[in-house]
C-alpha cells in the first residue's frame, strides 16, 4: 500500500495546492478560465494525440473493452436516476447527477495517474473509455436532462447540442488524430513533433493543479447554495459501485470466453474507480442544473478518492494478481 501511495500522493496533492492557491487569494478567479484552456486545448490535446499516435490502433479499437466500459455506464445512468429522482431533484438534475456518477475525471486525472502507475502501455483503454464518456454517456445524460414537461424536440434539440460540444472539443479531435497516425504510421516532422511532446509534457501538472482551482472556485462561489439531495448517494454510485460493477462484468466477460484481457478489465476498473470529471459542473451551468449540487459531488468524489482510489488500485495489483 505504501508504494501505491507514493504514485498517487503527488498527484493528489497537485490538485490539492490548485485548490489551496486559490482558496489562500494566491491563485486569482480570473486566472482559472486561462489555466483551464491551456490544458483543454493544447496541453491535453498534445497528450492524447501523443498516446494515440504511439499506440497500436487495435488496442484502441477494443471491442470487448467497448462493450464492458459502454454497457456498465447505461447500468449505472440507470441506476443512479432509479435512486436519486423525485421531491426536488427532478430530470435536470437526476440525470446531470447520474452524469456525473458515471463519467470519470479520465481526462485531467486519469491520463496521467494510471499510465503513472500502469505505463504507456495501458494508455488505449484510457484513451477509449474518454471516447465513450464525452460521446455517448454525455450526449445522453443531456438529452434525458430535457425530459421535464418538454416534449420530444426538446430532448432532439438537447442531444444535437451535446453533439455540436463534442465536435468541438479538442480532446476529441486529438484522439482520432493520434489514431489515425498510427494506423497510417505517420509521424510529425522532427521540429513539429518535439513541440507537441513538450505540450504533452506539460499536461499532467498542469491539468491536476486546475483541477484544484476549479473546485476551489466551486467551493466558494456555491458555499451555502444548492440541494444536498441524493449527493451522497452519487457520491458512492461513483467511488465503489462504478468499479465494482466494472470488475463484476468484466470477470463475467473473461469466463465465458470473450476476448478481454486481464490487463484492460485491471485498467478500466481503475478508471471507474476515479473522482467525478470536473467538467460535468459546466454543463449543468449551461444546461441551468443544479451546478452547486453537482460541485459538491465533484468535491467530495475528489477529497475521498484519495483514499478509496488507492485502496482499489491496492486490491487489484495484491488481490487479483
Amino acid at each position: 500500500m505504501i508504494e501505491i501511495l507514493w504514485v498517487t500522493t503527488p498527484f493528489f496533492a497537485l490538485v490539492a495546492a490548485g485548490f489551496w492557491a486559490t482558496q489562500s487569494g494566491r491563485l486569482g478567479l480570473a486566472a482559472i478560465p486561462g489555466l483551464n484552456n491551456f490544458v483543454l486545448y493544447f496541453a491535453l490535446p498534445c497528450l492524447l494525440f501523443r498516446f494515440g499516435a504511439t499506440t497500436d490502433v487495435q488496442q484502441l479499437l477494443d471491442p470487448a473493452a467497448a462493450l464492458l466500459y459502454g454497457g456498465v455506464a447505461v447500468v449505472m445512468v440507470a441506476l443512479a436516476l432509479g435512486l436519486t429522482l423525485g421531491g426536488r431533484v427532478r430530470w435536470k438534475d437526476g440525470a446531470l447527477g447520474a452524469l456525473v456518477a458515471t463519467f470519470p475525471n479520465s481526462g485531467f486525472m486519469g491520463v496521467p495517474l494510471l499510465i503513472g502507475l500502469l505505463g504507456k502501455s495501458m494508455a488505449a483503454p484510457v484513451i477509449l473509455s474518454i471516447s465513450i464518456d464525452m460521446v455517448f454517456t454525455s450526449s445522453v445524460c443531456i438529452a434525458l436532462s430535457q425530459l421535464d414537461g418538454h416534449g420530444l424536440r426538446d430532448v432532439g434539440a438537447a442531444l444535437r447540442k451535446a453533439l455540436r460540444g463534442v465536435a468541438g472539443n479538442p480532446m476529441a479531435w486529438s484522439i482520432l488524430l493520434g489514431g489515425g497516425f498510427s494506423a497510417l504510421g505517420w509521424h510529425l516532422p522532427g521540429p513539429v513533433e518535439k513541440t507537441v511532446w513538450m505540450l504533452a509534457d506539460a499536461a499532467s501538472p498542469a491539468a491536476l493543479f486546475t483541477i484544484g482551482a476549479v473546485l476551489a472556485r466551486g467551493h466558494m462561489q456555491d458555499r451555502g447554495r444548492g440541494q444536498w439531495d441524493g449527493v451522497w448517494t452519487v457520491v458512492w454510485l461513483k467511488l465503489l459501485v462504478h468499479p465494482l460493477l466494472i470488475l463484476a462484468v468484466g470477470l463475467c466477460m473473461m469466463r465465458l470466453g470473450i476476448d478481454l484481457s486481464a490487463s484492460t478489465m485491471t485498467t478500466l476498473v481503475m478508471v471507474a474507480a476515479l473522482p467525478s470529471a470536473s467538467n460535468v459542473s459546466l454543463l449543468a451551468e449551461r444546461f441551468e442544473a443544479d451546478s452547486a449540487r453537482i460541485a459538491h459531488i465533484i468535491l467530495a468524489t475528489t477529497v475521498i478518492a484519495f483514499a478509496s482510489f488507492s485502496a482499489v488500485v491496492y486490491v487489484l495489483t495484491r488481490v487479483l494478481h
